[in-house]
């Protein structure tokens, strides 16, 4: 099912909350999942899934293009689309360098970053006085 960003006072359908809960989430287990004990830094599944070459990276890139993909159906344009993809493929690209890539991926945060910039979205078109 394909949606738009629903207008100011309009019902939410429950399918649209879904779905944004469910990137809300996978972007959450992949960019900031644990915590390195006595500090701050976060870090989720894609830096370990990283660590298995190529199939790693493939597998975090189909996850990061999962995102993009319902952030199109939830009805993000498509200029969001492509800052959303530019996102995902610095992560990508970063990420096959060897231990670079892994500390890259764990500040970088690239799913989340898509994921708020979303949000963002949708928050500016559902309250355009803000």
């Amino acid at each position: 099912m394909q949606f738009k960003i629903p207008e100011p006072n309009e019902p939410v359908h429950p399918e649209y909350a879904r779905l944004l809960d469910e990137i809300d989430r996978l972007a959450e287990n992949l960019d900031r999942r644990f915590r390195i004990p006595l500090t701050n830094v976060r870090f989720g599944w894609d830096p370990i899934i990283g660590f298995v070459p190529i199939a790693g990276d493939l597998v975090t890139a189909m996850l990061a293009i999962k995102i993009i993909l319902a952030a199109r159906r939830l009805g993000a344009d498509k200029a969001l689309i492509r800052r959303m993809a530019a996102n995902s493929a610095t992560d990508i690209a970063i990420g096959l360098v060897p231990i670079i890539g892994t500390i890259f991926d764990i500040f970088y945060r690239a799913n989340v970053r898509n994921v708020e910039t979303l949000k963002d979205e949708i928050r500016r078109r559902r309250n355009p006085a803000a």
